[in-house]
């Protein structure tokens, strides 16, 4: 208890305790539970005096959940505040450019460890830190406990720079996976991160050249609720259906003839349907797009047999061509199948797919497909 009145005390004289600093001097992040005073000063290490400049994205980039999920951000979250960063640390307005930044978001576990994934994903993308080097300065003491055999928490990183001294920080929830029930499977920021770094490297993606409306257009469910998981390789899309209808309460289905202009633009070359028939594929077929068919239960993980037979009609499709995967959703068996592919040629964990697929298209992968991919691991290298 008398430490109490000095932490108070050094809270009151510096707005940046229990920041961490993931720039000396010029950026840091912090969680708070009320908005700051924008006229708040900080000392430097040189011993001057500067102003802080506060911003925070909780109301601006939102996870929209499908049920307990509540993050990763998207691919086009994530590239809207990079952006938004980059230009806030390369300004060279006066008002600025002489301020400390400062990253902030609410306290919530859920915003938090949002905002911590934005802040580490920017570290690995611009200042090319690896993901634990980026994540190290976020990692409460907890995080040095043994993980469970589906968790994969960051190990104690000894060779990175020191932690901030007005580092204090509490865990991170794990990412929930887009189901009403308990999650037996944590996925991390980390394995996110690490995810990112390997799609970046197989370039999956390129924010040099990332079109941010075209990803947010068509992610919409009336604009064809699609997503590159693979950059003009591998698209996953939610299952069309004979008609376009709204419904009463609004939602939207849409036909193949939807599909086919973009899919004609894009190249895609097949098509691989995994829930059961509700819409007639001639139509692709007819537009010289390939059709395969694989249904398997809703919610399930494949049978071995008819995973393989669905990844060998994957690495059949002509190499400048790509291919589109839906079932019901676009969301299960699409994540399963697609991430078995990923985790064959790309060697990537189960815990990197599927962070790397969720920033692409959230909600991917439920339930017992986790760790069905989980087990596959060894299979598949």
């Amino acid at each position: 208890m008398p430490a109490a009145p000095v932490a108070n005390a050094i809270a009151m004289s510096d707005p940046l305790a229990g920041a961490v600093e993931v720039l000396p001097d010029r950026l840091y992040y912090i969680a708070l539970k009320a908005h700051p005073r924008q006229d708040n000063t900080t000392t430097l290490t040189s011993g001057k005096t500067r102003h802080i400049h506060y911003f925070c994205v909780d109301t601006e980039l939102v996870y929209w959940n499908f049920f307990l999920d509540f993050g990763p951000l998207n691919l086009g979250q994530l590239n809207r505040f990079c952006t938004k960063l980059n230009e806030k640390l390369s300004s060279t307005d006066a008002s600025l450019s002489s301020k400390v930044v400062c990253f902030y978001s609410s306290a919530s576990p859920a915003k938090r460890t949002n905002a911590i994934f934005l802040i580490t994903a920017w570290q690995v993308l611009f200042l090319d830190r690896t993901p634990e080097e980026a994540y190290n300065g976020f990692r409460s003491e907890d995080d040095g406990n043994a993980p469970s055999a589906s968790c994969s928490l960051p190990p104690r990183i000894v060779k990175s720079a020191p932690r901030s001294s007005i580092r204090s920080i509490q865990p991170t929830p794990p990412f929930h996976d887009a189901s009403p029930c308990e999650c037996t499977y944590d996925l991390s920021i980390l394995d996110c991160l690490r995810g990112l770094v390997k799609a970046r490297m197989y370039r999956f993606f390129d924010f040099d050249d990332f079109d941010v409306d075209e990803y947010e257009y068509f992610e919409q469910v009336e604009n064809g609720d699609l997503n590159w998981i693979i950059k003009d390789k591998i698209l996953a899309f939610a299952g069309p259906h004979y008609q376009r209808e709204v419904s009463p309460e609004g939602y939207c289905t849409l036909a193949p003839s939807d599909y086919i202009p973009y899919f004609r633009r894009k190249k895609v070359g097949l098509v691989v349907r995994l829930n059961k028939k509700c819409y007639d594929e001639k139509e692709f077929v007819k537009a010289g797009i390939n059709h395969f068919e694989q249904y398997y239960l809703d919610g399930s993980c494949p049978p071995i047999k008819v995973l393989q037979r669905i990844v060998g009609v994957f690495e059949r499709v002509q190499p400048d061509k790509g291919f589109a995967v839906h079932c019901k959703a676009g969301l299960g068996r699409t994540g399963t199948c697609i991430g078995a592919y990923i985790m064959k040629h790309y060697r990537f964990t189960a815990a990197e797919a599927i962070g790397w697929m969720r920033i692409c298209r959230p909600g991917m992968v439920i339930g017992p497909q986790q760790q069905f991919l989980h087990d596959l691991e060894q299979r598949l290298w």
